[in-house]
């Protein structure tokens, strides 16, 4: 459920295109298509709604937040690479950190997403990039 609550909140913030999300979808529940929640995520096709209800899914105890990182890291570090513009991606970020569930939001490296743009107010670049780019590899080590 991590991998597509992650799908559903980057297509949120439009980070990924609804197919992508749709895509993973669709291959989650051909592998196990007797999951109630997957059948009912095929059904869903307004992703505010579709997020609301894996939300209401996600079971706490269980959530996984080291896989939830580590999957979010990926594709943020992808969507980085391809967009050289750091003020849309920090934009875009925060956007996300705002998206969030509160109990990930003040845990690194979730945190860095609301904070790492603060250098751009004083035209430091290089640090904001500094900044994101260690989160993104927090679970490398």
């Amino acid at each position: 459920m991590e991998e597509l609550y992650i799908f559903a909140l980057l297509l949120n913030e439009e980070i990924i295109p609804e197919e992508s999300y749709f895509k993973r979808l669709d291959e989650l529940f051909l592998g196990n298509p007797k999951n109630e929640i997957l059948l009912n995520l095929e059904w869903e096709t307004n992703i505010s709604e579709a997020m609301l209800y894996i939300k209401s899914q996600i079971d706490g105890k269980i959530f996984n937040d080291e896989l939830f990182g580590t999957i979010l890291m990926e594709k943020i570090k992808m969507y980085y690479e391809n967009n050289p513009n750091i003020k849309i991606f920090a934009d875009k970020m925060y956007l996300l950190w705002k998206s969030l569930p509160e109990t990930l939001q003040r845990k690194e490296p979730f945190f860095a997403l609301c904070y790492a743009d603060d250098p751009l107010s004083w035209g430091d670049e290089e640090q904001t990039r500094e900044l994101y780019e260690h989160m993104m590899n927090y679970y490398k080590n």
